[in-house]
């Protein structure tokens, strides 16, 4: 698989060569260069990090230095700890490798029939391919363009198709209390977020076909059948009645990176699956990001990508992949703006709207954040000079703890920059 982008794994190739004559050259003047400050910022950064209650075993922080690669801290940068939403960044950039910030999702109407003048006699099979923002508006679009295609009487059904993606409405190593709580249920047709009439359900396509239905009486278009969730049948072929696209990819991530959205995550990462892995399949997508990672040169010793929000107990990442998944995505022309763009910004939007937000760190910082009961984690970058990751776990996380170190240790960073 050829990713989009430059190749961001011979850039690490190429700075490794300079750097080796470039510190033969300064050697003799070592004591008057600026790797002499490296040990007191790489002291400062620890002490920053150490807190009460936050075991050092179950603590790892990797930092590096975007100018130059140059590793300005590490503890612990190769041990896997469980991630939380920090998770969310290979998503980003598996998403944005693979399909590109101006990609959109699709959701159509199509009729399994014939039409005769004014009437379709056969099914209307509303099909989902995995839009995780479509919405009752959205369903009412796609009812206007079938009566403005010259339809008025449909006899038929209405069929709501979520073929596209597997039935499993959750990821693996969920919870059971997280389903419904803390994300929707996962299906290639699901509007609202799975709301229909005021309630969640927990059949999302039939609620589509039902809304759509609906929508197509509202607009003039009387239907003799009744609305429920099908297969579309025969081969997959039906003449395309009406069709909807959602907002661009690099809109719908940023959404998801800064207020951190487990369903945006989860439907991203099966969408990779159904589109360039095995299915649309959680472990597809999951194997897909994977991949990409490795042809970029992000190291994956005890890496594993269980879903794409970080709610898995099985999930694992370390400081340095974290790390190096950021230092590739900075130094991507095409994948740089929208990823860094995606990330919550210190003291004003998102998750870090209420945090760091003294002098040197509001607006300087851009950072993913993550928070379970067992781990607390923050990744990003630091005045467009570092970047780094730190994840604490516990048993439980002292999340208030963790968040005060995690956020000391940003703003040494900060002033070193």
């Amino acid at each position: 698989m050829t990713p989009s982008g430059a190749g961001p794994n011979n850039v690490r190739v190429r700075r490794v060569a300079l750097l080796v004559p470039l510190a033969v050259l300064l050697a003799p003047v070592a004591s008057a260069s600026p790797a002499a400050t490296k040990p007191t910022l790489a002291r400062k950064l620890a002490k920053a990090l150490s807190a009460p209650g936050l075991g050092s075993t179950r603590t790892a922080a990797f930092a590096v230095d975007l100018r130059n690669g140059e590793v300005v801290y590490a503890k612990n940068s190769m041990r896997p700890l469980a991630p939380a939403s920090v998770e969310k960044l290979p998503v980003m950039y598996g998403a944005l490798t693979a399909l590109g910030a101006t990609f959109r999702f699709h959701t159509e109407v199509l009729g399994e029939g014939r039409r005769n003048r004014a009437t379709w006699r056969g099914d209307i099979v509303l099909r989902g391919y995995g839009d995780p923002t479509l919405s009752t508006a959205s369903i009412h679009t796609l009812a206007t363009r079938v009566r403005g295609s010259g339809i008025r009487r449909i006899q038929g059904r209405i069929l709501g198709d979520e073929s596209f993606y597997d039935r499993r409405r959750t990821a693996p190593g969920w919870k059971s209390s997280y389903y419904m709580s803390e994300c929707p249920p996962l299906s290639a047709l699901i509007t609202d977020r799975a709301i229909f009439q005021g309630r969640e359900t927990r059949w999302p396509a039939a609620a589509a076909a039902a809304e759509l239905k609906h929508a197509l009486s509202a607009v003039g278009v009387h239907v003799t059948g009744r609305a429920t969730a099908a297969r579309q049948s025969g081969n997959g072929a039906g003449t395309v009645l009406a069709t909807a696209h959602s907002a661009p990819l690099w809109k719908i991530l940023r959404f998801m990176a800064q207020e951190s959205d487990n369903f945006t995550a989860e439907m991203v990462v099966k969408q990779l699956g159904a589109l360039r892995g095995q299915g649309g399949t959680t472990a597809a997508g999951s194997a897909v990001i994977r991949e990409l990672l490795g042809v970029d040169g992000v190291v994956l010793g005890g890496v594993r990508l269980a879903d794409g929000s970080g709610l898995s107990r099985l999930d694992r990442l370390t400081t340095r992949s974290l790390v190096e998944l950021l230092e590739s995505a900075w130094a991507s022309p095409s994948i740089h703006k929208p990823f860094v763009g995606a990330l919550a910004v210190a003291g004003r939007t998102g998750t870090l709207s209420d945090r760091l937000l003294g002098r040197a760190t509001r607006g300087r910082v851009v950072a993913k954040t993550g928070t379970t009961l067992v781990s607390s984690s923050l990744a990003g970058f630091v005045n467009g000079r570092y970047a780094f990751a730190i994840i604490n776990n516990g048993s439980p996380i002292n999340a208030w703890t963790a968040r005060v170190a995690q956020d000391r240790f940003v703003t040494v960073l900060a002033h070193a920059g």
